[in-house]
Protein backbone atom coordinates (compact mmCIF):
# COMPACT_ATOMS: atom_id res chain seq x y z
CA UNK A 1 0.00 0.00 0.00
CA UNK A 2 1.24 3.55 -1.09
CA UNK A 3 -0.43 4.72 2.84
CA UNK A 4 2.09 3.03 4.35
CA UNK A 5 4.82 4.52 6.43
CA UNK A 6 7.09 2.90 8.99
CA UNK A 7 7.06 5.89 10.90
CA UNK A 8 3.37 5.59 11.96
CA UNK A 9 2.06 3.23 13.79
CA UNK A 10 -0.47 0.14 11.99
CA UNK A 11 -3.81 0.31 12.39
CA UNK A 12 -5.00 -2.28 14.58
CA UNK A 13 -6.50 -5.36 12.47
CA UNK A 14 -9.75 -7.30 13.33
CA UNK A 15 -9.80 -10.76 13.53
CA UNK A 16 -12.53 -12.95 13.77
CA UNK A 17 -10.77 -15.08 16.30
CA UNK A 18 -11.55 -14.25 20.41
CA UNK A 19 -8.87 -12.60 22.28
CA UNK A 20 -7.88 -14.65 25.34
CA UNK A 21 -5.22 -13.95 28.08
CA UNK A 22 -3.06 -16.64 28.25
CA UNK A 23 -1.84 -16.49 31.56
CA UNK A 24 -5.24 -16.06 33.18
CA UNK A 25 -6.16 -19.16 31.26
CA UNK A 26 -3.35 -20.91 32.56
CA UNK A 27 -4.05 -20.17 35.98
CA UNK A 28 -7.30 -20.87 35.29
CA UNK A 29 -6.63 -24.25 34.21
CA UNK A 30 -4.30 -24.73 37.17
CA UNK A 31 -6.89 -23.80 39.46
CA UNK A 32 -9.30 -26.67 38.23
CA UNK A 33 -6.74 -29.41 37.74
CA UNK A 34 -5.88 -28.37 41.30
CA UNK A 35 -9.04 -28.81 42.17
CA UNK A 36 -9.55 -32.04 39.67
CA UNK A 37 -6.74 -33.46 42.08
CA UNK A 38 -8.65 -33.48 45.49
CA UNK A 39 -10.67 -35.75 47.37
CA UNK A 40 -13.41 -33.32 47.49
CA UNK A 41 -13.81 -33.61 43.96
CA UNK A 42 -13.85 -37.38 43.86
CA UNK A 43 -16.51 -37.35 46.72
CA UNK A 44 -18.49 -34.87 44.40
CA UNK A 45 -18.22 -37.13 40.83
CA UNK A 46 -18.98 -40.16 43.77
CA UNK A 47 -22.29 -38.69 45.16
CA UNK A 48 -22.77 -37.25 41.54
CA UNK A 49 -22.95 -40.89 39.73
CA UNK A 50 -24.73 -42.32 42.70
CA UNK A 51 -27.32 -39.88 42.32
CA UNK A 52 -27.94 -40.41 38.65
CA UNK A 53 -27.78 -44.20 38.44
CA UNK A 54 -30.32 -44.13 41.62
CA UNK A 55 -32.32 -41.74 39.93
CA UNK A 56 -32.27 -43.33 36.87
CA UNK A 57 -32.75 -47.10 38.00
CA UNK A 58 -35.46 -46.47 41.36
CA UNK A 59 -37.67 -43.40 39.48
CA UNK A 60 -41.01 -43.75 37.76
CA UNK A 61 -40.53 -44.36 34.05
CA UNK A 62 -41.68 -41.31 33.12
CA UNK A 63 -39.24 -39.44 35.46
CA UNK A 64 -36.46 -41.67 34.17
CA UNK A 65 -34.04 -39.21 31.87
CA UNK A 66 -31.16 -41.94 31.09
CA UNK A 67 -32.23 -45.92 31.27
CA UNK A 68 -30.11 -48.07 32.34
CA UNK A 69 -27.33 -48.64 29.99
CA UNK A 70 -26.93 -44.90 31.38
CA UNK A 71 -25.31 -43.78 27.86
CA UNK A 72 -26.13 -39.80 28.75
CA UNK A 73 -24.12 -40.59 31.47
CA UNK A 74 -21.30 -42.25 30.08
CA UNK A 75 -21.10 -39.01 27.29
CA UNK A 76 -20.76 -36.60 30.17
CA UNK A 77 -18.02 -38.77 31.84
CA UNK A 78 -16.21 -38.29 28.82
CA UNK A 79 -16.91 -35.03 28.02
CA UNK A 80 -15.40 -34.11 31.40
CA UNK A 81 -12.76 -36.46 30.74
CA UNK A 82 -11.44 -34.85 27.38
CA UNK A 83 -11.52 -31.21 29.09
CA UNK A 84 -9.76 -32.84 32.08
CA UNK A 85 -6.69 -34.05 30.24
CA UNK A 86 -5.80 -31.41 28.59
CA UNK A 87 -6.11 -28.71 31.34
CA UNK A 88 -4.29 -30.91 33.79
CA UNK A 89 -1.47 -31.11 31.08
CA UNK A 90 -1.34 -27.72 30.80
CA UNK A 91 -1.54 -26.85 34.41
CA UNK A 92 1.62 -29.38 34.60
CA UNK A 93 3.34 -27.40 31.86
CA UNK A 94 3.09 -24.27 33.60
CA UNK A 95 4.82 -26.02 36.95
CA UNK A 96 7.37 -27.20 34.72
CA UNK A 97 8.12 -23.95 33.34
CA UNK A 98 8.11 -22.94 37.12
CA UNK A 99 10.31 -25.68 38.19
CA UNK A 100 13.08 -24.63 35.27
CA UNK A 101 13.06 -21.16 36.15
CA UNK A 102 13.46 -22.10 40.24
CA UNK A 103 16.39 -24.78 38.66
CA UNK A 104 17.93 -22.39 37.02
CA UNK A 105 18.45 -19.36 39.88
CA UNK A 106 18.95 -22.14 42.28
CA UNK A 107 22.00 -23.08 39.68
CA UNK A 108 23.18 -19.21 39.74
CA UNK A 109 22.93 -18.94 43.31
CA UNK A 110 25.41 -22.21 43.92
CA UNK A 111 27.57 -21.00 41.46
CA UNK A 112 27.92 -17.75 42.82
CA UNK A 113 28.71 -19.63 46.43
CA UNK A 114 31.10 -21.96 45.06
CA UNK A 115 33.09 -19.06 43.83
CA UNK A 116 32.47 -17.45 46.89
CA UNK A 117 33.91 -20.15 48.63
CA UNK A 118 36.79 -20.81 46.40
CA UNK A 119 37.69 -17.24 46.91
CA UNK A 120 38.02 -17.01 50.33
CA UNK A 121 39.78 -20.53 50.26
CA UNK A 122 42.41 -18.27 48.54
CA UNK A 123 42.25 -15.70 50.64
CA UNK A 124 42.56 -18.37 53.77
CA UNK A 125 45.95 -19.78 51.92
CA UNK A 126 46.68 -16.10 51.21
CA UNK A 127 46.86 -15.25 55.03
CA UNK A 128 48.31 -18.63 56.24
CA UNK A 129 51.07 -18.22 54.18
CA UNK A 130 51.80 -14.49 55.40
CA UNK A 131 51.36 -15.53 58.76
CA UNK A 132 54.33 -17.92 58.64
CA UNK A 133 56.78 -15.18 58.01
CA UNK A 134 55.43 -13.17 61.05
CA UNK A 135 57.43 -13.74 64.10
CA UNK A 136 54.77 -14.84 66.98
CA UNK A 137 55.19 -13.48 70.28
CA UNK A 138 56.33 -16.90 71.88
CA UNK A 139 58.43 -17.78 69.21
CA UNK A 140 60.38 -14.49 70.01
CA UNK A 141 59.98 -14.80 73.81
CA UNK A 142 61.19 -18.42 73.50
CA UNK A 143 64.67 -17.56 70.90
CA UNK A 144 65.16 -14.85 73.39
CA UNK A 145 65.63 -17.00 76.79
CA UNK A 146 67.27 -19.14 74.72
CA UNK A 147 69.71 -16.20 73.92
CA UNK A 148 69.37 -15.26 77.79
CA UNK A 149 70.56 -18.99 78.40
CA UNK A 150 73.75 -18.54 75.94
CA UNK A 151 75.17 -15.72 77.14
CA UNK A 152 74.64 -16.91 80.83
CA UNK A 153 76.04 -19.89 79.63
CA UNK A 154 79.31 -17.35 78.15
CA UNK A 155 79.57 -16.10 81.20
Amino acid sequence: MATDRLDQPRELRRTLRPHYDPEAFGRLSEQIARFLGTARFLVYMTVFIAVWVVWNVLAPGSLQFDPYPFIFLTLILSLQASYAAPLILLAQNRQDDRDRVTYEQDRITADRNQADTEYLARELAGLRIALADVTTRDYLRTELQRLAEELESRS
